[in-house]
């Protein structure tokens, strides 16, 4: 049984709210106060006041059921404020706004009831294991989901408080492009992976046929690709420091990549079957993330990640 308060715990819940207050700052620029406090900070506020609603419950049941669940309510509901917020400023929503708004509401609606239909279904979500025990321990990951919901789309939510209005340019074409790949990308991966997993007769064995022919990842490529379309769309219509939201894709990328992401799986699945002979093969001719764009020499070398 894991303590239940350690103070690193503490510490760490600290620091990702001075961080989401520092990058609320540089995307607060220019823009000024609705109700006596910068837009910006009520749109990060409800991200937390969601994420820390709905941890009491689940740490006193010891459940992980409602986390991802709770992600999706508070980028639902920080859209929501940001929009009110807006129209009671303007009286009036961009094209750009709204288009943000849509596409971060789709993708956070689409992800949230997948991933917590897979919760139901598998029971459990074994990165909680050991800490959905531990007061501190759970509170800072309700913490962290609460920061990657501000720090993920900070430049979608500063663009929509900007409510700038723009003709439609390249930069939104591109970006728009971007985005329905990555997310058809997402989709499709998810949905390829879940019928494999169904089928009984694929039990304890890895997928690699559809879009994970071609990426050993291709759900987190449509992510970070989609991401990467929304901070196109959004990039003009920043001014000045917010220009620094632009890390939000970045930081997808990073989190996705070298934190929580492609390199704990990586892991769990060469112990699982880093010794097969199919499974040597995959990965030696399917990359981790970006499909190749030209061929190259086989060779007979296994590659461990």
């Amino acid at each position: 049984m894991p303590e239940s308060h350690k103070p690193s715990d503490y510490l760490g819940i600290l620091l990702f709210i001075v961080i989401t207050l520092s990058l609320g700052y540089a995307s607060a620029y220019q823009t000024t106060a609705i109700f006596g406090v910068l837009p910006i900070y009520w749109v990060f506020a409800t991200s937390y006041l969601i994420h820390f609603i709905a941890f009491i419950p689940s740490f006193c049941c010891h459940t992980e059921k409602y986390f991802d669940l709770s992600g999706m309510v508070a980028y639902l509901s920080a859209i929501a404020v940001a929009l009110l917020l807006i129209y009671l400023r303007d009286s009036c929503l961009s094209l750009h706004t709204l288009s943000l708004s849509i596409m971060v509401c789709l993708w956070s609606i689409r992800l949230g009831v997948f991933l917590f239909k897979r919760i139901i279904e598998e029971k459990e979500d074994r990165r909680f294991r050991e800490v959905k025990y531990s007061f501190s321990g759970f509170l800072q990951a309700w913490t962290i989901s609460a920061t990657w919901v501000c720090i993920t789309a900070s430049n979608a939510f500063t663009a929509i408080i900007n409510n700038d209005v723009k003709n439609i340019d390249l930069f939104f074409i591109i970006g728009f492009v971007l985005w329905t790949v990555g997310f058809t990308f997402e989709v499709v991966a998810d949905y390829q992976k879940s019928c494999f997993k169904k089928d009984l007769k694929n039990k304890n064995d890895f997928i690699t046929t559809g879009l994970w022919s071609i990426s050993r990842h291709p759900n987190y490529l449509g992510e970070i690709t989609l991401w990467f379309g929304i901070a196109l769309i959004s990039y003009p219509v920043l001014e000045g420091w917010q220009i620094v939201t632009l890390v939000s894709p970045l930081f997808v990328y990073l989190l996705l990549t070298k934190i929580t992401g492609i390199n704990l799986l990586e892991k769990r699945s060469n112990t699982k079957w880093g010794n097969k002979l199919k499974y040597q093969e995959y990965i030696r001719k399917t990359p981790v993330l970006f499909p190749k764009i030209y061929s190259r020499r086989s060779n007979n070398t296994y590659h461990s990640n």
